[in-house]
């Protein structure tokens, strides 16, 4: 069959590399513009771009995705199906109805559950224990497509959502050329999704990396997996905004929590932790980061800024 690709960030690479080292004519691939990335804020190409350049295959980078210029070429690609892995745009109908044998959809959780941009990100939030790759026959609606192949992936204690997008990224590459094997040959049968299961996993903003201390230190320290590395939880103490990267909760606190401290308020500092009280238990936290700094362990941390028992970290800039 002959495929057009369509994806943009390092998630969806290795599905693009599984595609180019199989038996199927990757004819073209579209990604997103140029933007300005990192921080320098230079413009550079997506890393699919980057993957296709290296593999000689037409790219089109539409601003729009109804420009009469870019329909066209899409159309004289002549693809049998289209697949898409993390493209960052919803494809409008004409395109949905332009391949024969349809659109196909690389996506990360186990749907119904997570539809949405963050499902990664959301998974780690909420706690879950294992996610995974579905692969669906896409529709208008927002990944509700009717389910092709899924492949349960567990969820590491440790996990942050870079460590579960970069395995849940070489899984879906498998899965799609197995997906695209059955398709071709007709030996998959569409699945109608339980839209009654179905939850949501919107696109994470910025204001959701700040820490509720009121909350329990589990859901705390998901949350703080499941920001890194964007948004990233984030915390002040008086002025200083902190950011918070690895944690370890604990049940108990230290001899020196007493009941009367509110969450929020350091009850013990060594080299290794800085034990903070939540609503439920205490949060260890072990790397951390002031703005404009590189990430630190406490111990290099505190060489250079003073926290101590006491101190009280909250969700907003104290004056």
């Amino acid at each position: 069959m002959r495929v057009i690709f369509m994806g943009t960030p390092d998630f969806s690479v290795p599905t693009l590399a599984a595609l180019i080292d199989s038996e199927y004519s990757v004819v073209g691939v579209v990604t997103q513009p140029d933007r300005p990335r990192g921080r320098g804020k230079t413009v550079s190409p997506s890393p699919v771009k980057q993957l296709a350049m290296t593999h000689d295959v037409p790219i089109l980078q539409p601003e729009k995705m109804k420009q009469p210029e870019f329909l066209s070429v899409l159309q004289a690609w002549q693809a049998d199906v289209i697949v898409v892995a993390a493209f960052g745009r919803i494809l409008p109908k004409i395109i949905l109805d332009l391949p024969p044998r349809g659109c196909l959809n690389v996506h990360s959780s186990l749907l119904p559950k997570y539809r949405g941009a963050g499902p990664i990100q959301w998974a780690l939030i909420n706690g879950e224990t294992e996610t995974g790759i579905t692969t669906m026959l896409m529709d208008e609606g927002m990944d509700t497509g009717p389910i092709l192949l899924q492949e349960t992936v567990p969820i590491e204690p440790e996990d942050t959502a870079k460590d579960l997008s970069d395995r849940l990224a070489q899984v879906g590459g498998q899965v799609l050329l197995k997906t695209l094997r059955l398709w071709e040959s007709n030996h998959v049968t569409p699945t109608i999704q339980d839209g009654t299961q179905a939850t949501m996993a919107p696109m994470l903003r910025k204001e959701d990396g700040a820490i509720l201390w009121s909350q329990p230190a589990m859901t705390i320290h998901n949350r703080i997996r499941g920001l890194s590395p964007w948004p990233g939880g984030y915390t002040f103490c008086q002025k200083d905004r902190l950011s918070i990267w690895k944690t370890i909760p604990h049940d108990d606190g230290p001899e020196t929590e007493t009941s009367s401290d509110r969450p929020g308020t350091i009850v013990k500092v060594d080299k290794y932790e800085i034990m903070v009280k939540t609503g439920a238990g205490v949060l260890g936290i072990t790397e951390l980061q002031m703005a404009n700094r590189k990430r630190m362990n406490v111990g290099q941390f505190l060489a250079g800024y003073q926290l101590t028992p006491g101190m009280r970290l909250t969700d907003h800039h104290e004056s």
